[in-house]
């Protein structure tokens, strides 16, 4: 996101490369589409300033002769809508979709939308190096982002440095994602999480349901509830015995400890009530790996059941 945001605002001119994060002269406003995010420190690193919009039919009117990019992580006939609009006035536009793969056909996708750039996570679950990460687009703009990054010396994103390695290792996932037979893998994953679900379900009281998110993160997750309040056995209990146990097991529960907690400036935080109110855990196939399912059904059917007896494990 800061490599594509220098290449939108400096492009390939050393003058303007070294002049950044200061972006005096140049043009420097990036239109949020949806509002701000806990991820756009990356654009303001690169010297940009924000311009929020909330909805996708302002951003026309928030286009300026200073706007550099438009960066959204809307899909479908909002993104659509958002690059047409661009392409009205030549402004390039970063589409942000980090949890896009699988499928891995959106790689090629969102080149066919002629989108100027888009980005997607090395890990997740393009599963390459966690450090890594994927920006394609028109040939101009990628190169300007490169001049922008490692190893140039003097360049604002230079100290974002991935290695060697990881290239290498992000490389050999996309290569790898092309090549393998997706509909085996999502069985396999499908397997493990259908293994969790009657290992659990044995308990009475145990509800489970297995999904496949629309938006992002796109394999098969299990969802695991039971009646908390009956039980005296809430979700935060339950992920705190996972963790306590050996191995420790990390599932989706109400906590997110990666967020810093200013980064809802200006949104609604979500009361205490909603957080302890939350109806399940989540467990996420992709990061199962062969015969965990075993080990993580158990534990949680032994959790559980123990929990429901009035005396947790």
């Amino acid at each position: 996101m800061a490599a594509a945001t220098a290449a939108c605002m400096a492009g390939s001119d050393p003058q303007k490369i070294w002049q950044l994060p200061d972006t005096t002269g140049l043009k420097h406003e990036v239109v949020m589409v949806g509002g701000r995010s806990a991820f756009d420190n990356a654009i303001r690193l690169a010297g940009a300033k924000l311009i929020i919009v909330e909805k996708p039919d302002e951003t026309a009117r928030a286009i300026t002769g200073n706007t550099a990019m438009i960066y959204t992580t809307d899909l479908g006939d909002k993104l659509a809508r958002e690059v047409a609009i661009a392409k009205e006035h030549n402004v390039p536009v970063l589409l942000d979709d980090a949890a896009a793969i699988p499928p891995i056909e959106n790689i090629k996708l969102y080149a066919e939308m002629k989108i100027d750039l888009y980005t997607f996570s090395g890990g997740k679950g393009l599963r390459g190096p966690q450090c890594s990460g994927v920006l394609l687009g028109r040939k101009e703009l990628i190169e300007a982002a490169l001049r922008n990054s490692a190893p140039f010396e003097g360049a604002v994103c230079r100290p974002m440095k991935v290695g060697k390695e990881e290239v290498i290792g992000c490389l050999t996932a996309v290569e790898t994602w092309l090549k393998i037979d997706s509909k085996k893998l999502y069985s396999e994953w499908n397997t493990r999480v259908e293994r969790i679900a009657k290992l659990v379900e044995t308990g009475s009281g145990v509800k489970t349901e297995i999904y496949v998110p629309g938006e992002g993160n796109r394999y098969p997750t299990l969802k695991v509830s039971w009646d908390q309040q009956a039980w005296g056995f809430s979700i935060g209990d339950c992920v705190k015995k996972l963790r306590e146990g050996d191995p420790v097991i990390e599932v989706l529960g109400a906590d997110n400890p990666s967020l810093v907690s200013a980064v809802r400036e200006g949104v609604p935080k979500p009361d205490k009530k909603e957080i302890k109110e939350q109806n399940h855990i989540e467990l996420v196939s992709m990061t199962i790996q062969p015969g965990e399912e075993m080990i993580v059904g158990q534990r949680l059917r032994a959790i559980l059941g123990s929990a429901r007896k009035g005396n947790p494990a």
